[in-house]
């Protein structure tokens, strides 16, 4: 049984949620609209203020679409009143940011600057040269821009450098060893 599925979903006041008949739910709140079409088998009710997600049967499929699609809907419901962030840090010798309007210039070691422009919806912001933080909605799109933005020079496992996560920890390797020779 779904324990998440459900879980009802708190609605809070100047934000509202509306399904279609094709089971397209629009979420508007102070921070903007999000749309997001939904498995049709997963039905929803509105009850003072809640949002409740229910399923037709017990099959395995629908069980993991139940709790899918109510945590949907609840992730929408949070990025328009709170939104997301995730925190990016630079770590290495003259690596750092830059930030020119909605464009991040990145100078992470290469040749050459790398140049990301922020996807609709998405901010960045730079407290310092070597922290980022990307900000949005729309919980999928802050998720997928970090992890972008993290690929494009991973920390290292021998010297630590590149980007990471806030917090992610990284395991080291240690380097090359001089052999003792023995005679």
């Amino acid at each position: 049984m779904s324990r998440i599925g459900l879980t009802p979903i708190d609605v809070p006041d100047g934000v509202t949620v509306s399904f279609d008949a094709d089971n397209v739910v629009t979420v508007k709140g102070p921070k903007g609209e999000l749309v997001q079409a939904l498995p049709r088998t997963i039905s929803f009710t509105r009850d003072n203020g809640r949002v409740l997600a229910a399923r037709p049967n017990d099959d395995h499929r629908t069980r993991a679409l139940h709790g899918l699609a109510r945590q949907l809907v609840a992730n929408m419901v949070l990025g328009v009143t709170q939104g997301y962030e995730k925190r990016l840090e630079i770590q290495g010798t003259g690596y750092r940011a830059q930030l020119q309007g909605n464009t991040l210039d990145l100078q992470l070691g290469f040749t050459h600057q790398q140049r990301r422009q922020a996807p609709e919806g998405i901010e960045f912001e730079l407290p310092d040269p070597t922290h980022i933080i990307v900000r949005g909605i729309d919980k999928q799109a802050v998720g997928q821009v970090a992890a972008d933005l993290r690929a494009i020079r991973p920390a290292d496992p021998y010297k630590g450098h590149g980007l990471r996560y806030q917090g992610e920890v990284v395991r080291r390797k240690p380097g090359k060893t001089a052999a003792t020779i023995v005679a």
